[in-house]
């Protein structure tokens, strides 16, 4: 069925989000025959070997539990390595999820609409990861009860003082409020799948997740209320969480992390890799499940433009940071940096510089910008080099101590890595559960921002 509006307004046409001769009935059909078709076999192959790379994490993790984390390669003076730059990875790829959802909403982008479910489910699994690491970099997960604010069996309260405490309070806060944003704007489209169920008992789970959605005029005035206070309650959330993640470093005095410019450095860092997952999530989304009218290239240049705007944000940091240190005139301070950029982790520092200040470059033109082999490499190398820009940050500042008689190298064992890459087998295997099941466009919202819609 063809699109008046689209006939009779060619600005209209050309300003769409939604391409195609599409109109809501066929949108409606495109989410939902995801969920509704039996599962392809291509499903089952890549939840395979991503539940088996969740396994490794199980695994991995109740070794650690059994044999405690000396089994990573931890040495003095190096007591943070692969563990504390896992946490800071998986919380900042959340942090994506949160902007789209909540800022973008306030500011009015419309072009959200379309990727924002997804953005938000890939931040809740993010989350999860971190918290994961939140459990067990300590090495004695069974007392992870003493983060909860009530004194433990020796009556002694928690340490506030402490940027870990922080961590976890601030880590369930956003999960807390994650969750109830994507649950709520889940609601209509559930109640789609309910009214479109073929089963009884897809009748009946999707009508008790709607919530006796009926899309009454009151319904939508709830809703809408609703998600403008969630929205309203992330968006600070996405500048406090990654700033309180910073203050694990921030607040110490050791050189390299005593630094003032970390608030908004980590948070401008955890946009980067965030959008950059993303892409490396909905590239190739769009292509399998036949959403490019959906997810248009229009979608892919605005988040690409935001990576290269991020990318230079970090850019900035990094040679602030030298600048810094430099000015200064603090010698252990200079060092510190000095031995980044040329000592035994030099390879690490310039692998960071490469993807996360090089590589986003190439957006600047327009070609690059909406070409998608070329958005999914950029994309891979952010992730890469902000999972570098995490191991730099703790790694070569503690790894060097205050006397040369103190100081180490990390080499991570098969225990280091096996848990940070079953990280990435949870992680997508909760994704893969999420696209199977749930709308991964937001059906309601898409419809909102259609030509269409202007008639109502």
């Amino acid at each position: 069925m063809g699109s008046p509006a689209l006939a009779l307004d060619p600005e209209i046409a050309r300003a769409t989000l939604v391409k195609g001769d599409n109109d809501f009935a066929s949108v409606t059909n495109k989410v939902a025959q995801i969920v509704e078709t039996p599962t392809p076999k291509a499903w089952f192959v890549f939840f395979g070997l991503a539940a088996l790379l969740a396994g490794v994490w199980v695994v991995s993790v109740g070794y650690l539990v059994w044999e405690g984390i000396g089994i990573w390669g931890l040495n003095q003076p190096i007591g943070w390595a692969w563990d504390i730059t896992g946490f800071v990875f998986w919380v900042g790829i959340g942090h994506a999820g949160t902007l789209i959802s909540a800022i973008l909403f306030l500011f009015r982008q419309k072009w959200r609409t379309s990727i924002n479910r997804a953005a938000e489910a890939m931040t809740l699994f993010a989350v999860l990861c971190a918290l994961s690491y939140v459990g067990i970099h300590t090495g004695r997960p069974w007392f992870a009860y003493w983060f909860i604010p009530v004194p433990n069996q020796m009556g002694i309260w928690q340490n506030y003082r402490s940027p870990l405490m922080w961590d976890f309070f601030a880590l369930n806060t956003y999960f807390t409020v994650s969750l109830l944003f994507w649950y709520v704007g889940l609601i209509p489209d559930l109640a789609t799948l309910r009214d479109r169920a073929t089963t009884k008992t897809r009748q009946i789970i999707f009508g008790v997740l709607s919530m006796g959605w009926r899309g009454a005029n009151r319904h939508w005035r709830h809703y809408e209320k609703a998600y403008l206070i969630l929205a309203g309650l992330s968006t600070p959330l996405v500048l406090s969480v990654h700033t309180i993640v910073s203050f694990d470093f921030a607040t110490s005095v050791i050189p390299g992390w005593h630094t003032t410019i970390f608030p908004p450095y980590f948070v401008a860092g955890a946009i980067f890799g965030g959008f950059a997952m993303v892409n490396i999530l909905l590239v190739p989304a769009r292509e399998w499940f036949g959403l490019k009218e959906l997810i248009t290239l229009r979608h892919v240049e605005n988040m690409n433009k935001i990576i290269l705007a991020t990318g230079m944000m970090v850019g900035y940091a990094y040679c602030m940071e030298f600048f810094i240190a430099w000015y200064s005139d603090n010698d252990y301070e200079f060092f510190t940096f000095i031995n980044r950029a040329f000592g035994p982790y030099k390879w690490a520092y310039w692998s960071m510089f490469l993807c996360n200040v090089a590589s986003p470059q190439v957006f600047w033109f327009k070609r690059f910008r909406t070409s998608i082999p070329v958005t999914f490499v950029v994309a891979l190398f952010v992730t890469i080099g902000m999972w570098f820009e995490r191991f730099v940050i703790i790694g070569t500042s503690i790894h060097r101590d205050f006397l040369p008689s103190a100081w180490g190298y990390f080499r991570p064992t098969i225990w280091d890595i096996s848990t940070f890459a079953g990280t990435f087998g949870v992680f997508l295997s909760l994704f893969l559960l999420f696209v199977r099941f749930l709308p991964m466009v937001a059906i309601s919202e898409v419809k909102g921002v259609m030509p269409q819609a202007k008639t109502h």
